[in-house]
């Protein structure tokens, strides 16, 4: 099952079954995206608990954290806040950009770029064998988490393509969420709807701009040889 049903989590999902080639394919529970997981209550507690989750990263920005809280600390869990340095989306510079996949591509790249070592340290958690399953989530669980969902998937060797299909699976999430985020925060009713789209072709955009920079996602990401072995050694099954 890929997503799961939480009373006050409207974009949770399992990144595992994504095949890659050569046969093999993500490992299921290993790995899971989510919107905030600061909304979990009494309600969610045991469902969430229930899938074993060892880690959490949290991308927010310190004042989301101040704002919305954080996950509370259940028994055996190990918190991570790597916040992303990236520039507000209302100073972007490219507004008159007709296409919405392309604009909110550009956020991504300049997301990618800027906070690269954020980015890199969440692989680098996730890469530890020991630490999954792990939960990586921000606020909508649509774009710093895409990001780093991503280039996890592509330095696996997903393809693009799949990993577009994943991302634009928030679309279905979108209502929900919004609606109530929009109860707790009034002004987010002002955010340009552009900003809540997540058509696959902005990750197909996204991808291939990252690698016509950099060459590859593996190169983006600058890791040692020995943690993609060790991501590897825990994301991936043989498929029979």
């Amino acid at each position: 099952m890929r997503n799961y049903d939480h009373p006050n989590l409207f974009n949770f999902r399992d990144l595992g079954g994504y095949p890659i080639p050569g046969g093999r394919s993500t490992r299921w529970r290993r790995l899971y995206r989510s919107d905030s997981l600061s909304r979990i209550d009494p309600a969610d507690a045991s469902s969430f608990t229930a899938l074993g989750v060892r880690t959490v990263i949290d991308l927010r920005r310190p004042r989301e954290i101040e704002r919305d809280g954080r996950i509370h600390a259940f028994d055996g869990l190990t918190y991570h806040h790597l916040s992303p340095v990236h520039a507000e989306w209302e100073e972007a510079t490219d507004n008159d950009e007709p296409s919405d996949a392309r604009w909110l591509a550009n956020r991504y790249l300049d997301l990618a770029e800027q906070g690269h070592g954020a980015i890199r340290a969440a692989v680098e958690v996730i890469a530890e064998t020991g630490n999954a399953p792990v939960v990586v989530h921000c606020v909508a669980g649509k774009d710093r988490t895409g990001v780093v969902s991503a280039v996890t998937l592509g330095a696996l060797g997903v393809p693009d393509e799949v990993i577009a299909e994943d991302y634009a699976l928030t679309s279905a999430a979108t209502d929900r969420s919004m609606a109530y985020l929009r109860g707790l925060h009034p002004e987010i009713a002002r955010m340009p709807n552009r900003w809540l789209l997540s058509p696959a072709e902005t990750m197909l955009l996204f991808l291939g701009d990252l690698r016509a920079r950099h060459g590859s996602i593996r190169a983006y990401l600058g890791l040692p040889e020995e943690t993609y072995t060790s991501l590897e050694g825990s994301l991936l099954e043989t498929t029979a």
